[in-house]
Order: structure tokens, then C-alpha cells, then sequence
């Protein structure tokens, strides 16, 4: 399985340049602070499911996938953070959760998958 192929992996790295393209906008004194870090934990979540597809065994894949799905809840903390430092619009908000959901999904599916196959 080349995780290239993965719809989740493909989702969550559209999710990345969204998260990029609306933090674009965020003030620059936040450059070091939250602008970083929503970005990073963005990253976080297509390079763990790759790093995941790459372990030897399915509970070390599991593991990784679990720390994708962890950063995508951090994701969506530091979203709402944006949004209470109003940074962000509540449409915006909306609309990238909507994203964060299906990401949600598609990883919870991804992660029964792979424990059905234990």
C-alpha cells in the first residue's frame, strides 16, 4: 500500500495548504507563535500517516496514525484560538472545520481499517 494513494493522506495535504493560505493573514507579531504552530501541527497530520504506512508492523502504522489524528484535534483547538483572537471570520472558521471533519473521518476509517487487520 504507497500511502501516495491514500484519499486521507491526499485530504489532509489540501488541508495543510488551507490552513496555510488562512494563516497567511494572521498578524505577524503571531509569525512565532500561533501562525507556527497551527502550521506545524498541520504538517503533522499527512507526514504521520505516511510515517505510519512506512512501519514495519500494523500496531506501529495504528501508533502513527493516532498522532495524526491527535494533531488534527490540535488543529482544530488552535482554529478555534484563531478565531476567538479574531484572526479569523466565523465563515472562515466554518469552512475549514467542515475540512478538519472529513479529515476526521477519513482517518477514523483509515485506523479501523488497519485494526481489523490485526
Amino acid at each position: 500500500m504507497d500511502y501516495k494513494d491514500l484519499e486521507v493522506w491526499k485530504f489532509s495535504r489540501e488541508l495543510v495548504k488551507k490552513v496555510y493560505e488562512l494563516s497567511s493573514s494572521f498578524p505577524k507579531e503571531e509569525l512565532y507563535t500561533l501562525t507556527n504552530q497551527i502550521r506545524r501541527c498541520s504538517i503533522s497530520i499527512p507526514s504521520n500517516i505516511a510515517e505510519g504506512l512506512g512501519r514495519q508492523s500494523n500496531n506501529e502504522t495504528i501508533h502513527f496514525l493516532f498522532i495524526s489524528k491527535g494533531s488534527l484535534y490540535e488543529l482544530e483547538t488552535q482554529l478555534y484560538l484563531a478565531f476567538d483572537l479574531n484572526y479569523i471570520a466565523e465563515d472562515q472558521l466554518k469552512k475549514i472545520l467542515e475540512h478538519v471533519t472529513s479529515c476526521k473521518k477519513l482517518l477514523n476509517g483509515f485506523i479501523n481499517y488497519f485494526k481489523s487487520k490485526k
